[in-house]
């Protein structure tokens, strides 16, 4: 059973439980490189700071009472657009389902309280993983490169239009 959590401030250390098997797990995923998590970045406040960023919208998965995967929503930055960051679902927890309910959550929330129009994400190029399940779940490839990951490759830009709640 897929189970969805809302998290808020105090959830800081689940946060930091599954950011940092998330980063360890899928480096080339992310923007974010492990060590800069790790160290003197391994603070409460900072932990606490990523949960609370200004109308977002963070949530964690568990897989029969396991946490299992993580994903956040934010405005966008344009008008009527937010954006899905930091998805990631574990490697034992993959084919069941749950980055599909993590997406549809996030997408209820942007469609919703968020009252965006699109919803916007970055995947690294060459992850046909990500990318073959953000297709699946009707995301398209705008054209448009995003920011550079910490080895170099470009981001691609997939967006989906959202229908208002």
């Amino acid at each position: 059973m897929i189970e969805l959590k809302v998290l808020t401030a105090d959830d800081w250390p689940l946060w930091r439980e599954l950011r940092l098997s998330a980063l360890a797990d899928a480096p080339h995923a992310f923007g974010s490189r492990l060590a800069d998590w790790q160290g003197d970045g391994d603070r409460e406040e900072r932990w606490r700071d990523r949960l609370c960023l200004p109308g977002s919208y963070n949530l964690v998965a568990y897989v029969d009472g396991t946490p299992c995967g993580m994903a956040s929503g934010v405005p966008g930055e344009v008008p009527d657009t937010a954006e899905l960051i930091s998805m990631w679902v574990a490697a034992e927890a993959r084919g069941r389902g749950v980055a599909d309910r993590l997406i549809k959550a996030v997408e209820e929330w942007a469609a919703g309280a968020a009252g965006a129009a699109s919803l916007h994400l970055a995947v690294a190029e060459g992850n046909a993983p990500a990318t073959a399940l953000y297709t699946r779940n009707g995301f398209a490839d705008t054209g448009v490169s995003g920011e550079s990951m910490p080895d170099g490759r470009p981001e691609r830009v997939m967006a989906k239009r959202l229908t208002p709640a």
